[in-house]
């Protein structure tokens, strides 16, 4: 498959990009990668996939419009270059609302979404288990209609990578009776009942969104963030936390030699950068954003989601679901 890679617009700039491409490669040979952004800068990739010439970098506050007339910007060219060239995927650490913007207006949206979503997987207590959630931050505001087509696309895409044939499908709220919520969350609790919506169990608080139950969670863009970030924080802080008590004195740290093991499995289950990003559902086309934080290992998990989902032929899934909508 040919994946296009946007190398500019991420917090630690292309050298993250770079590390994270040449270790893709290793497990993924046959993959071809096309990178763009400042080609001086990339130089030390030309021998091992095609780099292209993209020195304009998306700023983060860019509109809609400002985004497409920097033609000349790695964005830009990678998703042009995408839909030109017929390629399998793009994955960038830039802008979301530029990257969201310039993919919907060049790549389009899949015919009848009435709205594209982030959505992206979590782990739970269950070991191996992973909760998909969605939308995460494409949008501040939602209708019912567009939550309902959220469910939809996350049932697929939870069916076509984790496999679950009837997976259960919750409503992110801040109480899990019937009646709870905002007037959307009771406005698409109400659509989702009269749809029938097969697994749809009611609503669930974000307290209980890692206990496993869940396969799918559905929430506006902004809810969705929120909770997002709110665990992204919280294990951030739990695992500083764990490191400086282990490092309190030589009883603690010898006390860490015991169950380090254990505490390494639980670090491993919690850590977000091995999902590396989020994929843009609705749009037509693999389309994944990486957090704009991203590392070399969480870019280059960004990269094999990417590879993933065009494996797993997700779009077409999600297609698929709507046209039986």
């Amino acid at each position: 498959m040919r994946i296009a890679v946007d190398a500019m617009g991420g917090d630690n700039g292309s050298k993250i990009v770079i590390e994270a491409i040449k270790e893709f490669k290793k497990n993924y040979p046959d993959d071809e990668i096309i990178v763009f952004g400042k080609k001086e800068e990339l130089e030390e990739l030309s021998s091992i996939c095609r780099v292209v010439d993209a020195p304009d970098v998306v700023p983060m506050e860019a509109g809609a419009l400002e985004v497409i007339r920097m033609k000349n910007s790695s964005m830009c060219k990678a998703i042009n270059t995408m839909k030109e060239e017929g390629f399998d995927a793009v994955v960038s650490a830039g802008s979301t609302g530029g990257f969201l913007s310039a993919a919907t207006l060049i790549l389009k949206t899949i015919p009848g979404v009435k709205r594209a979503a982030l959505v992206t997987a979590f782990p739970t207590k269950i070991k191996g288990k992973q909760v998909v959630i969605l939308d995460v931050g494409a949008s501040n505001d939602n209708s019912p209609e567009e939550l309902l087509q959220f469910a939809y696309m996350g049932k697929a895409y939870n069916q076509a990578i984790y496999k679950v044939a009837q997976p259960k499908t919750y409503l992110l709220s801040n109480g899990s009776e019937d009646h709870k919520g905002s007037p959307l969350v009771k406005d698409t609790f109400k659509l989702l009942k009269e749809k029938q919506f097969e697994g749809f169990v009611g609503n669930i608080e974000a307290r209980d969104v890692l206990n496993g139950d869940a396969d799918i969670i559905v929430a506006d863009g902004f809810s969705g963030n929120i909770l997002l970030k709110g665990m992204e924080g919280v294990a951030k802080m739990f695992g500083s936390l764990i490191k400086g008590a282990f490092k309190k004195n030589l009883w603690t740290k010898l006390g860490y030699l015991h169950v380090r093991k254990g505490f390494k499995n639980i670090s491993e289950t919690f850590d977000y950068k091995s999902v590396g990003g989020a994929m843009l559902v609705g749009i037509n086309g693999v389309v994944i954003k990486a957090h704009g934080n991203s590392d070399t290992y969480s870019f280059s998990s960004a990269l094999k989601v990417a590879h993933n989902l065009v494996e797993n032929d997700t779009v077409n899934k999600i297609k698929e679901a709507l046209s039986n909508e």
